[in-house]
């Protein structure tokens, strides 16, 4: 197993964590072992650094699994930089927000992502080049930054407004990696299949502590269950990660004596349901299943050991190392056990606020509860848990309004500035309802200006070019009037108690 050692580092020196001649990384382009990832991240770094970029500038990627996207976590925090990986299904406009909010001095792509920008999608000051562009002859060696230096923002929705960054240090990163490679039990000769994006905390996450135990990650971009199987098969992938959408398709593949090499999957990103819990644990039965969650602004809260998951598929489990978890009362104190309350986390993991966004940081990021043993700053989570008197926490629901579809945190609001954006409806307000595959699927309800087929065809077509799939509204419920509250703005409330 791997220790559990609460000390930061630089998360650049990871490369440092794997036997010299093993394999890290193997990708279309062959195997990388630990002391070729070593020479790359430093070359990389190296480039970056005679940019004339200076400390703490941001670098923006909008790439595939690439090797170059893969080594990127590592290579610009080496120079001293500020890594924004941007997810590579982000349409144009999302990937303008993106690097004007995070102010990137660079963006590494491809040409053909270049050529889907349009005129000020890039801000001024901000220079495109290939990832072919990064190569150095000479190296950069490990760095000795700060534990406490920014080294990544991500990006995820907020229940209001746009993607907001979510800033992470070294400390964050690295200590996220310990843990889940220590409660993970991640060996040396395991092979992890990475299918997530690494612009997601979960997927980032798995490249890193997959390196911090010294083993092998496989990262692919899939396009259907059927090309998991066929990857787990090629590569003896010892590991799987998904969401619930994943699974469902995982569950309908055909699997044959495949599914007997897996030994460990992972969930987060939504619950599992009990029959899916049971459904994994039938067709993958040599394999252990954490079901886990988290929120990006702290990584990783809970994991469930796989040994009570038979007993407890409703569980999210207890506290990851590292991470203090409380269920606590709007009067700040502590919720009796069974008692519902609101998830708040402290300790290391906790992010160090929202880039460049004091209100929104102030609204998630508060002061520990008074009984907190890490005391410091909090993540209160928006959602209500209840712990149980077996210690086991149990999600209720979520005191927000975002959607979460696919594994993704969607905002309300950007999807219903992308409905309005076009004139095809007058009002809109978008919500998530229940789904099987989905876990939550986008509804729209809104006004059209004019005939409301016509609108809805016009707008399918639009939203299908500007934003990524996993926004795509599944239905719209049109109105000829929509309900207002005493104050006069839109009756979300009323709208939500009709959907549901």
């Amino acid at each position: 197993m791997t220790p559990l050692d609460p000390i930061p580092r630089p998360i650049d020196t990871l490369t440092l964590r794997g036997a010299s001649d093993a394999v890290a990384l193997e990708d279309k382009a062959g195997t990388l072992d630990f002391g070729g990832l070593e020479a790359a991240v430093g070359g990389m770094a190296h480039w970056l650094s005679g940019q004339g970029l200076s400390a703490g500038d941001r670098v923006a990627s909008w790439l595939p699994k690439t090797r170059t996207a893969c080594l990127m976590p590592l290579a610009a925090p080496r120079a001293g930089l500020v890594h924004v990986p941007v997810n590579p299904v982000l349409k144009r406009h999302q990937v303008a927000h993106i690097l004007a909010n995070s102010g990137a001095r660079i963006l590494v792509t491809q040409p053909g992502r270049i050529a889907a920008l349009e005129p000020g999608d890039v801000p001024e000051g901000c220079r495109i080049v290939t990832e072919e562009e990064l190569a150095s002859d000479d190296v950069l060696p490990p760095s000795s930054a700060d534990p406490a230096a920014l080294a990544a923002i991500l990006y995820t929705s907020g229940s209001t407004g746009r993607p907001k960054g979510v800033m992470l240090s070294h400390a964050n990163l690295w200590l996220g990696a310990v843990s889940v490679s220590h409660y993970l039990k991640i060996e040396s000769e395991d092979r992890v299949l990475g299918v997530l994006p690494l612009s997601f905390d979960y997927g980032q996450n798995q490249l890193l502590s997959t390196w911090y135990g010294g083993a092998r990650v496989i990262p692919l971009d899939y396009l259907t269950a059927r090309d998991v199987v066929k990857a787990v098969e090629r590569f003896d992938a010892t590991t799987l990660a998904g969401v619930p959408p994943l699974w469902v398709q995982v569950l309908e593949a055909e699997w044959g004596e495949t599914a007997l090499k897996l030994r460990r999957l992972t969930n987060s990103g939504g619950a599992l349901t009990t029959p899916m819990v049971r459904g994994l644990r039938e067709r993958f039965p040599n394999a252990r299943l954490y079901p886990m969650y988290g929120l990006t602004e702290a990584f990783r809260s809970t994991y469930l050991d796989p040994d009570l998951v038979d007993a407890n598929p409703d569980s999210m489990g207890r506290a990851i190392p590292f991470a203090e978890i409380m269920i606590v009362r709007p009067d700040g104190s502590r919720a009796a056990p069974g008692e519902p309350g609101e998830l708040v986390h402290a300790g290391p993991l906790v992010a160090q606020g929202y880039w460049q966004d004091p209100e929104r940081t102030a609204q998630r990021f508060r002061d520990a509860p008074d009984f907190a043993a890490s005391g410091g700053m909090a993540v209160w989570s928006g959602d209500t848990v209840s712990e149980g008197t077996d210690g086991l926490l149990r999600f209720v629901g979520r005191d927000d309004e975002m959607i979460k579809s696919a594994g993704n945190r969607i905002s309300p609001t950007e999807v219903e500035e992308a409905v309005l954006s076009g004139g095809e409806a007058a009002e809109a307000a978008a919500f998530g309802v229940k789904d099987e595959r989905l876990g939550q699927a986008i509804v729209v309800v809104a006004r059209a200006k004019g005939d409301p087929a016509l609108a809805e065809a016009s707008l399918r077509e639009r939203l299908r070019r500007e934003l990524p799939s996993f926004m795509q509204p599944m239905r719209y419920d049109w109105r000829e009037t929509m309900p207002r509250n005493a104050n006069g703005k839109l009756d979300r409330a009323a709208l939500k108690g009709e959907l549901a």
